[in-house]
């Protein structure tokens, strides 16, 4: 089952209803499609990444009734969409970078050689001797980033300090150097952008007649302009763009905005960011936002969706007004299984769930496939040390309770929280586990965190990896790391392809790979925690080039972004 469903019509005569009872799963995908991962559209065409990293597009106003593949493609890590192009960036060593739509304004940087709109995902190749980590898009321009180097590339039109640069020209599709010392770009349906520096400080520039850049004015800005804020910029968890409008989600569920009510303001007309008026004073918490291209959407903690929209009055008598969508029991129970939102213009809002972690990903297989499960619930190959971990009692307890008071869909979704995170009936979910005295699970018990205990630890392990250990005097010993055969095999093709070919009795086997315990030590803390062993006082450029290297020596998940990763582990 798809990860993915949405409210609203494709068909363009039809506008969001102001009432719902329920999502509408997205059924035109293939069968194996079971998480999508991102989700960009442009006038008359939808783009959805999958976590394969693969790319469907269909056109809004018919679904094909089977949405197929692009064909002859490297799997692709990250979309992004402007007025009339796309973007697409691939998960490779080398990541490269994609375009296609509409380039009348140059915004696909292609050069005469090029054909103009391709109608498929076409190498820009300009790019292709700079490590491009980020693509992003606003109107008729688009961006690239080396976070290497943290210089910021673009093309497109320059008009309004669309660019960021004071010198007006016309639109070529010659990719220029366009900033340095960028960590992070931001885009959407809009004529301006902000982005994250080094320094730590938010700045912005581009179309600003209506105060959308938070500066205190309605001037456009042609060179990046440093953002002041009423609250740490350490503190952002999300920014989202639209054309007259900015708004920022912060870490504790807090919503700010800038910028007019002629499209999809609050009618507030603000110039600089402020805290939103409707949810300032009670205790709203919300989840996440999105905004497209005429339409605002903000869902809470408590599975509310609240919108507004002002070129057509299909939700709210008054667009200036956020509305709350009057929803039914089955909506609000399907809404607490998703945690994102993205909106494609007026018609449309789709919400999906994003696994927390690749740990969630790749245990995922084991559910479906049951490698090396030691019991079972209802017939289900299971893990029993992941079973008493997660729930914190006995195996034979949990399975007792769960075969003579729970239905098998309802064993099912308990299965996928243990696995993977994910709350399919969050109510039917949650009263189980309170039964074993888990309160909160979705803040309280995270799965990374429940291996932590798992590892490296004698008493639960099933199995000893043989390292050979350098010593100083190169003297060779052998170290005994004790693992779980399922966590390995989950998370390694080398490793599963190693354990399903050894004897089933054998209880220990050695290393071969020639890497050093140090090394070794580093994947596994890796496969078991989704996270690298990085404190002060570590040597970071030797992890980083370890982890880059076992990534693709042990076949891990090939969507992992090495550099993310390393990124976040090193703010622990």
């Amino acid at each position: 089952m798809s990860n993915i469903k949405s409210l609203g019509n494709l068909n363009s005569n039809t506008k969001l209803s102001y009432k719902f009872e329920t999502l509408d799963p997205i059924k035109t995908f293939p069968k194996e499609v079971t998480n999508i991962v991102g989700v960009v559209d442009i006038v008359d065409k939808i783009v959805f990444l999958s976590s394969e990293g693969k790319l469907y597009q269909t056109r809004k106003e018919n679904y094909h009734e089977k949405l197929k593949a692009f064909e002859n493609l490297p799997p692709m890590k990250s979309i992004a969409s402007g007025y009339f192009h796309f973007l697409a960036l691939s998960n490779e060593e080398k990541p490269r970078v994609y375009g296609w739509g509409n380039s009348a304004e140059k915004q696909l940087g292609f050069l005469s050689n090029y054909k103009n709109n391709p109608e498929k995902p076409t190498l820009i190749k300009s790019l292709k001797e700079e490590n491009i980590e980020q693509i992003c898009c606003i109107g008729h321009c688009s961006f690239f980033l080396n976070k290497t180097t943290n210089i910021l590339f673009g093309c497109g039109d320059s008009s309004d300090g669309k660019l960021g640069k004071p010198e007006i020209t016309e639109s070529n599709a010659k990719i220029q150097k366009l900033h340095e010392n960028v960590a992070n770009v931001f885009g959407g349906y809009s004529d301006h952008t902000l982005m994250m520096k080094t320094d730590g400080k938010l700045y912005g520039f581009g179309f600003n007649q209506d105060g959308q850049l938070g500066l205190g004015h309605k001037d456009n800005v042609f060179q990046p302009t440093q953002i002041k804020l009423e609250f740490p910029v350490e503190d952002i968890s999300k920014i989202r763009l639209a054309s007259r409008l900015t708004s920022i989600l912060t870490n504790d569920g807090k919503l700010y905005v800038t910028g007019n009510n002629l499209i999809t303001g609050l009618g507030s007309n603000l110039t600089e960011f402020k805290q939103y008026p409707q949810f300032k004073n009670n205790n709203t918490i919300i989840k996440d936002i999105d905004c497209g291209s005429d339409l605002f959407v903000i869902l809470t903690q408590d599975n509310e969706i609240w919108v507004q929209g002002a070129f057509y009055d299909f939700i709210s008598k008054n667009s200036s007004v956020i509305s709350k969508i009057q929803t039914g029991n089955n909506l609000t129970n399907d809404l607490s299984s998703f945690n994102q939102i993205k909106c494609c213009d007026e018609n449309l809002i789709y919400f999906f769930f994003e696994s927390n972690s690749y740990l969630s990903q790749d245990l995922e297989k084991l559910l479906k496939n049951g490698y090396f499960s030691d019991c079972n619930i209802q017939d289900i190959p299971v893990h029993k040390i992941l079973i008493e971990t997660r729930i914190g009692k006995t195996f034979d307890l949990i399975k007792k309770y769960l075969e003579s008071n729970c239905k098998l869909n309802e064993i099912q979704d308990l299965l996928k929280w243990i696995y993977c995170d994910e709350m399919i009936n969050s109510k039917r979910t949650n009263e189980i586990l309170n039964h074993f005295g888990i309160q909160k699970a979705q803040k309280t018990k995270l799965l990374t965190n429940d291996l932590k205990q798992l590892l490296f630890d004698e008493q639960t392990s099933d199995f000893k990896l043989v390292v050979k250990n350098e010593e100083d005097d190169d003297e060779d010993e052998e170290e005994e790391l004790y693992i779980h055969k399922f966590i390995l095999a989950a998370r390694s093709g080398l490793f599963l392809n190693m354990f399903q070919n050894i004897e089933e009795n054998l209880q220990k086997v050695k290393d071969y790979s020639g890497k050093s315990l140090e090394t070794i030590e580093l994947l596994i803390s890796f496969l078991y925690t989704d996270e690298l062993p990085i404190t002060a006082d570590t040597e970071q450029e030797f992890i980083k080039e370890e982890f880059e290297d076992i990534v693709e020596y042990y076949q891990l998940n090939p969507r992992i972004p090495m550099i993310d990763i390393f990124e976040k582990s090193s703010k622990k």
